[in-house]
């Protein structure tokens, strides 16, 4: 029987250690996206905290969406993009001095509204039509409780289908790489 050093036990495999590369590499590339500046100033997302949260929770909610029915892969992968959703939610809480008891309380919110706007927009991007996309966009993303969505839910509806479409359209071996092909957001009025 080979004989396997007892702390070569606790390092990380290379396997796992390339895995967690691709993991930053991609859920790094969904932040950077999340904070391109055309959100705030062409498509009327308020640049304040809740703001840059939905949008951080959108990209990562259409990352997953693109992975959640692929192979046990994929699922994996979509799995590991949100934890690592999570644990940078739990650390911003931590360094915005949020108290060790009451981090465990804001994380179930966290993770409720992420299951919330994940079942939202996978409901409204099953829909032909962006009218149900422009709604949740409206109520979640821009904060909008009352009325017709407007032009700003609109335009960001045919950003979130047409990101949604590319992401559908890349290789699984993309993504695995840590490679988060989406276009710069342009301001297109809704085609629908």
């Amino acid at each position: 029987m080979p004989r396997i050093p007892m702390f070569s036990l606790f390092r990380p495999s290379k396997t796992r250690a390339q895995t967690r590369a691709t993991i930053e590499r991609l859920y790094g590339a969904i932040v950077a996206q999340s904070r391109r500046a055309e959100f705030y100033t062409d498509f009327g997302v308020p640049d304040t905290m809740e703001g840059r949260f939905e949008l951080l929770l959108l990209h990562t909610v259409l990352v997953c969406h693109r992975l959640k029915d692929g192979t046990e892969l994929e699922r994996a992968l979509s799995q590991e993009v949100f934890d690592a959703f999570a644990a940078d939610m739990d650390r911003t809480l931590r360094e915005m001095g949020v108290g060790d008891l009451s981090v465990p309380k804001k994380m179930k919110k966290i993770g409720a509204a992420f299951y919330g706007r994940a079942a939202a927009y996978d409901s409204a991007l099953a829909q032909a039509g962006g009218d149900a996309l422009a709604q949740a966009v409206a109520r979640n993303i821009l904060n909008q409780k009352d009325g017709a969505p407007g032009a700003d839910a609109a335009a960001l509806a045919v950003y979130i289908r047409d990101a949604a479409e590319g992401l559908r359209a890349t290789p699984f071996d993309a993504l695995a790489r840590g490679d988060l092909p989406l276009a710069i957001p342009a301001r297109r009025e809704n085609e629908t």
